[in-house]
C-alpha cells in the first residue's frame, strides 16, 4: 500500500494483463438492444421524437437515426446475431447501412442463407 492506493505486484516473468478487446457481435449485441430499447422508449412515450432521444442519450441524432434501423432488421437475422451465427465478416458499419426493407433482400445483402 502506498497512502490510499493498492499496489498489485505481479511475479517476475508473468505477462501483462489487459481486457481482451470487445469483438465485432459485442459491438452488434450492444447497438440491436440500445436500438430496441430506443424504440421502446418511442413506443412508450418516454421520450417523444428522435431528437429528444438523442439529446437525453447525449449523442448525435444521425447515429441514433442510424442505429435505430435496426430495429427493421428480420427476426432471423437479428436472432443470429444474439446466437453468434452471423456470416462471418459482417460487422457493425455493414449493419449500420441503409438496407433495404424487404426481409429477403436483407438477407442476401449481409450473407445470411435464404429462408424457406
Amino acid at each position: 500500500r502506498w497512502g490510499a492506493k493498492a499496489e498489485i505486484i505481479a511475479p517476475p516473468g508473468a505477462p501483462d494483463w489487459a481486457p481482451p478487446p470487445p469483438s465485432p457481435q459485442q459491438a452488434m449485441i450492444k447497438a440491436l438492444g440500445r436500438a430496441h430499447r430506443w424504440l421502446k422508449m418511442l413506443e412508450t412515450g418516454k421520450v417523444a421524437s428522435m431528437k429528444e432521444l438523442a439529446e437525453m442519450e447525449k449523442l448525435d441524432g444521425s447515429y441514433v437515426s442510424r442505429i435505430f434501423r435496426l430495429t427493421l432488421l428480420a427476426p432471423d437475422i437479428v436472432a443470429a446475431i444474439l446466437d453468434g451465427d452471423q456470416p462471418e465478416g459482417l460487422t457493425l458499419a455493414d449493419l449500420m447501412e441503409p438496407l433495404p426493407m424487404l426481409w429477403s433482400e436483407q438477407r442476401d445483402r449481409l450473407g445470411f442463407p435464404e429462408r424457406d
